[in-house]
């Protein structure tokens, strides 16, 4: 769809920002292509304590679901995403030797990301408006209403909430958990996923529910 027919058919902000939300998170499939490696990895590592078998078994999962999209001709853009996320932690705990090492790609990528809307937001460019860019087909017209900003604005911070609850959870227990981190990490990953994930989002229609924003930014 060009950016001229999606703009018309999304009329307001709201419905546009519903719309990229669910293009950027991948749907409910993508969540849990996401989520089985991480429990395939942590799951192993409490059976076995074996951090090859681990990766192995991880790494082997995401290839499976990669096939399984390309098969099917569908689009393997969340898969690819995340098989980079857990080569890369794979290349830490085998460099290292230390299965923990596993969750320290996404400890540090979450806390760059929060770091990221932070200064979007009081730059008052916060990132969620970029969504409306990518509808219009102009990427910064969005900023020229005031209103348009302040909806932004809200939606970035529940976006990256979720970002810091995760840091704030995780990096306490990858530096001082000890014997037991491993399996504190995977559980404490697994649970702050997708369902942190949605409970954001949940937070996010119910604002983008609340409002009706025309998509134009208004002229002064």
């Amino acid at each position: 769809m060009s950016a001229e027919a999606e703009e018309h058919a999304h009329e307001t902000v709201e419905s546009a920002v519903r719309a990229q939300l669910s293009k950027a998170l991948g749907g409910v499939r993508g969540m849990i292509e996401a989520a089985v490696p991480t429990i395939a990895f942590t799951i192993t590592w409490i059976a076995r304590e074996d951090l090859r078998l681990s990766l192995i078994v991880s790494i082997s999962l995401a290839v499976l679901l990669l096939l399984v999209r390309l098969v099917q001709r569908s689009t393997p853009q969340f898969v690819i995403n995340s098989l980079i996320g857990i080569a890369i932690g794979a290349f830490f705990a085998s460099r290292s030797g230390d299965a923990r090492a596993y969750f320290l790609p996404g400890i540090l990528w979450n806390a760059g990301y929060a770091v990221a809307m932070f200064i979007s937001i009081v730059s008052r460019w916060p990132v969620v408006g970029f969504l409306i860019g990518s509808v219009t087909g102009d990427p910064t017209a969005w900023h020229k209403d005031a209103g348009i900003v302040r909806l932004c604005t809200r939606l970035t911070w529940l976006l990256m909430i979720p970002c810091i609850v995760r840091v704030a959870v995780q990096l306490p227990v990858y530096l001082y958990g000890g014997d037991e981190a491993v399996a504190a990490l995977g559980i404490t990953k697994i649970l702050m996923g997708w369902p942190l994930q949605v409970a954001a989002l949940g937070a996010m229609v119910w604002v983008l529910g609340r409002g009706r924003t025309p998509i134009k930014p208004s002229v002064a």
